[in-house]
């Protein structure tokens, strides 16, 4: 599992919006919402691509990255680490955590519905 840090997570939310990207590019993006310098930015995308979680091509003098794991993959693998961690690997207080809460709407409702049909279909058919 490749551990991306917060801000880490930032840059990379970016690049799966949109990609390839230079460094200026994912500057200029994340001007709008962190008050982050260039060079902290650059810091970031040179980590991401010693993690493993960045890849580059070089262009002349200017480089431009790419995601090496889908933010599906990323959000699986830290979805399935969270459960484990803080609910021993069960789902079922989590969502009752937030269902306690009133934080699920309507429409979580529906689509935990329907998960849970379609999680009952293809038990039927294995």
């Amino acid at each position: 599992m490749i551990e991306i840090s917060n801000a880490e997570l930032s840059v990379m939310q970016v690049l799966w919006q949109r990609q390839p990207l230079s460094a200026n590019d994912v500057v200029a993006a994340l001007g709008n919402e962190k008050d982050w310098h260039e060079k902290t930015v650059k810091t970031l995308l040179n980590r991401l691509v010693s993690k493993g979680a960045l890849g580059f091509d070089k262009e002349g003098r200017a480089y431009s990255y790419f995601p090496l794991i889908t933010q599906h993959d990323y959000q699986l693998e830290q979805s399935q680490s969270f459960v484990e961690r803080l609910f021993f690997g069960r789902v079922a207080p989590l969502v009752a955590g937030f269902a306690s809460q009133n934080k699920l709407s309507a429409d979580d409702v529906a689509q935990l519905k329907q998960l849970i049909e379609s999680w009952e279909q293809e038990q039927k058919h294995d």
